[in-house]
């Protein structure tokens, strides 16, 4: 049973990204999107464990084990459409919830969105497992 439910979100998924995305840059925009998924991948999950190491009291910390989970999935470059905009909204509300410098989140917030719009690009999973596929043929 979960077997089939989970191919069928890979299929839905799939789908989706293909009608989201023509294409998955590659060449120097690829590996720029490369660059900006590992670097917000990082920073969730520096911020995360940071955050987790410092509650000295009881706080939710529910938000920030969210955003190193999602940290670790933007910076491999799956599912991006729907974890950029959970990073995006994730980091809105600890924005709005915690006392502190809030550029932190915004940031975070912006680098999210942006990669939920353009895409994981060439050198992701997501364009692995649901790029478009060139068939070669031999000449016969």
């Amino acid at each position: 049973m979960f077997r089939l439910s989970c191919q069928s979100l890979t299929l839905w998924m799939g789908e989706f990204l293909q009608r989201l995305f023509s294409s998955f840059a590659d060449g120097w925009p690829g590996r720029g999107l490369l660059l900006q998924r590992l670097l917000t991948g990082a920073l969730l999950l520096y911020c995360g464990v940071a955050y987790l190491q410092a509650a000295a009291h009881i706080v939710p910390v529910a938000p920030q084990i969210v955003g190193v989970g999602a940290g670790i999935l933007i910076a491999a470059g799956l599912w991006t459409p729907v974890v950029g905009a959970l990073i995006a909204v994730l980091e809105l509300w600890i924005m709005f919830s915690h006392a502190g410098d809030p550029w932190i989140p915004v940031i975070l917030a912006v680098l999210g969105a942006s990669l939920a719009m353009v895409g994981p690009g060439a050198w992701s999973i997501d364009a692995r497992l649901f790029g478009r596929k060139r068939i070669h043929t031999p000449n016969l």
